[in-house]
C-alpha cells in the first residue's frame, strides 16, 4: 500500500526526536565555523611567516653588503678602530726614531771611545 503524500497530509514526530535534530545540526554548524575559523587563523599565520621569511632572506643578503646602513655601534667601533690605527702608526713612527737614535748614540760613543784612546 502506497502512502500518498500531499499538502494535507499530517506528519507526526516526537519532540524529543524534533529536538535532537535541531541540536545536531546546530552542532554541525558550530563545528562548521569553527573549522572555518581554524583554517583562517591558520592561512593568516601562514602569510605573515612568509612576510618575516622574505624579509628576513632580504635582511640576511644585504645586510652584509652594507646595502641597508649601519648599527651606530659600527660607526662608533669604526671610529675606535681609526684611532688605535692612527695611534699605531704614530707609535711605529716613534720606534723607527728611537732605533735611529740609538744608532747614533751608539756610533757617537763609538766616537768617543776612539778620540779618548
Amino acid at each position: 500500500m502506497a502512502a500518498r503524500v500531499s499538502e494535507s497530509t499530517e506528519l507526526a514526530i516526537p519532540v524529543k526526536n524534533i529536538i535532537g535534530m535541531l541540536i545536531a545540526v546546530a552542532m554541525g554548524t558550530a563545528a562548521y565555523y569553527s573549522s572555518m575559523e581554524r583554517i583562517t587563523k591558520l592561512e593568516h599565520q601562514l602569510a605573515m611567516l612568509e612576510m618575516d621569511i622574505t624579509a628576513n632572506t632580504d635582511f640576511r643578503t644585504r645586510w652584509p653588503r652594507g646595502e641597508l646602513g649601519s648599527l651606530p655601534a659600527d660607526a662608533r667601533q669604526d671610529l675606535l678602530i681609526d684611532s688605535l690605527q692612527t695611534a699605531t702608526e704614530r707609535l711605529d713612527k716613534r720606534l723607527e726614531r728611537v732605533d735611529d737614535l740609538q744608532v747614533r748614540v751608539k756610533l757617537v760613543e763609538q766616537k768617543l771611545e776612539d778620540t779618548q784612546k
